[in-house]
């Protein structure tokens, strides 16, 4: 992993850090492919139980490096050949699809078009006060992606996120809440101390609890089989009844105590 992207943990907690201040976080390949292969890392490893993205300096991240010159590539020169979804469609999947952990979006700054889609893409969102999103493609003649088509209408429903695109609208952080966009606002200056206090907070649930949760959520987004999701509601509560943090759930619930949670 090179140093454009940082990774710390601190508990059950793993911050995934893009670190290009001096270029507002935008997205070389370098970047954005080092970053989805920190969020599959994140989610082969079983004492990470949270996953928060963030941008380093005063950014989140302005979008593509319109620079160009990065043409890096993890993928073999048969199989880049072959893609058709590249680093920006990888964004969502990698975190919605390949991750059931919860991944939580710190938008400390601007977020403007695939940097706006990797924000959104992220399970649930806090967002800094003087924080900027746009999503700015009427604006260059392009159309949306990085999953923006699936995750604004989701979040803001149909005609708002319509409306935000087409008028190439700049939001703010208290807006972002109103509209939907994200589920917090914070202070700039108490922002990264938020963003850990809240991630750390997750991490008194069990993680088996946590990942199938999220299962479930996901799943609901892709099906419109109502008794099929029902089916898997009820596998997914088997799977979670039938494990050891359960158990200390409801022995902790009886005995009147916070449980020790250990992912298994």
């Amino acid at each position: 992993m090179t140093d454009i992207v940082k990774i710390a943990d601190a508990g059950h907690v793993r911050t995934i850090t893009l670190n290009r201040p001096e270029k507002k976080n935008a997205l070389s390949n370098a970047l954005a492919w080092g970053l989805i292969a920190a969020i599959d890392d994140a989610a082969r490893t079983d004492e990470v139980w949270v996953i928060a993205i963030t941008g380093s300096g005063d950014a989140f991240c302005s979008g593509l490096d319109l620079s160009g010159g990065d043409r890096s590539t993890p993928l073999s020169a048969q199989s880049a050949q072959l893609d058709d979804i590249s680093w920006v469609g990888n964004f969502l999947l990698a975190i919605r699809k390949r991750c059931d952990k919860p991944v939580v979006g710190g938008i400390n700054g601007v977020a403007v078009g695939a940097g706006l889609g990797l924000a959104m893409a992220t399970d649930v969102r806090l967002v800094s006060r003087g924080a900027r999103l746009m999503a700015g493609y009427t604006r260059i003649g392009g159309s949306p992606d990085a999953g923006l088509t699936i995750t604004l209408p989701q979040a803001m429903g149909y005609e708002q996120a319509m409306r935000f695109m087409m008028e190439n609208r700049t939001v703010l952080g208290e807006e972002a809440v109103a509209l939907g966009m994200a589920g917090e606002v914070v202070d700039d200056a108490q922002f990264a101390d938020r963003l850990a206090h809240y991630c750390a907070e997750l991490c008194h649930w069990s993680p088996i609890t946590l990942r199938l949760l999220k299962r479930g959520m996901v799943k609901s987004l892709e099906t419109s089989d109502m008794e099929q999701q029902l089916r898997y509601e009820l596998s997914n509560i088997r799977i979670a009844f039938s494990s050891e943090d359960a158990k200390e759930a409801r022995e902790a619930f009886f005995e009147k105590r916070q449980p020790v949670f250990k992912g298994r």
